[in-house]
């Protein structure tokens, strides 16, 4: 008869349950894995077969009771780790809804917005454009897999001990918001600047002749030139998009 101890109980949870907990932060704060049309139950059925994978592979560490003070910072911890490793890819994608809220108000559509499902809330819509490209940029380089074994290799640069977060690099999470941010101005400058150009002239043109109606001419004048702006600039943004998504996954690496 096989019998089974509170003590051994205790070890198979702590193997499951500390893996369980920063897999679940990932899935719940990552592009993609947090989308609002993703139903939760699905996310934790996500979380429970990789941990189920991952769980059996990982290098031995010292027990800690779940159920002790120490295991209650452990958990805590590992819900830190993983919610800063969805937070890198996160910063991704709000760098181009940036860029797109800075093209949609020099084109004047800053008051155009509709109902965006992942954060249901209202958003720009040249933004929520871009953000959908780079979601299919995203799905394209196999992101989501990448993102899964950078997780999964965070088990071996952070194991699941008390002290392993201290290590957490979160300077180099925080310098990665300010090159992301300098990226997406520079995703928003082409069109930026071909919008100045038309406001600057529709300005000369004003001052020229003052009888011209500027709401009536220089509104589809601001919009197809940004319309244009953006179907030319498309090709070239996509390689762009595509290096800043390797720039999050490099930084998740290091």
């Amino acid at each position: 008869m096989i019998t089974v101890t509170a003590a051994a109980l205790d070890v198979w949870v702590a193997a499951f349950l500390y893996p369980f907990l920063r897999i679940l932060a990932l899935v719940v704060s990552a592009p993609l894995f947090s989308h609002a049309s993703v139903p939760l139950s699905l996310r934790v059925g996500l979380a429970i077969a990789v941990t189920a994978v991952v769980a059996p592979t990982l290098p031995a560490v010292e027990f800690v009771s779940p159920f002790s003070a120490t295991g209650a910072v452990l958990a805590i911890a590992q819900v830190a780790i993983g919610v800063a490793i969805g937070f890198v890819m996160q910063v991704v994608f709000a760098t181009v809804t940036l860029a797109g809220d800075l093209i949609g108000l020099q084109m004047g559509l800053s008051f155009a917005g509709f109902i965006d499902p992942q954060r249901a809330d209202e958003t720009p819509i040249v933004g929520g454009f871009l953000s959908l490209a780079l979601m299919l940029v995203f799905l394209g380089i196999n992101g989501h897999l990448a993102l899964v074994k950078a997780l999964v290799d965070s088990f071996d640069a952070l194991p699941v001990t008390v002290a392993a977060w201290r290590t957490l690099d979160f300077a180099r999470i925080v310098a990665s918001g300010a090159t992301m941010f300098a990226t997406g101005l520079s995703l928003a400058l082409p069109v930026v600047g071909a919008l100045l150009l038309v406001n600057f002239t529709l300005g000369m043109l004003t001052r020229t002749a003052p009888q011209l109606n500027l709401f009536a001419v220089g509104f589809p004048v601001t919009l197809f030139a940004g319309l244009l702006m953006l179907l030319v600039t498309m090709p070239y943004a996509m390689p762009a998009l595509q290096a800043a998504l390797e720039r999050g996954l490099a930084t998740l690496r290091h």
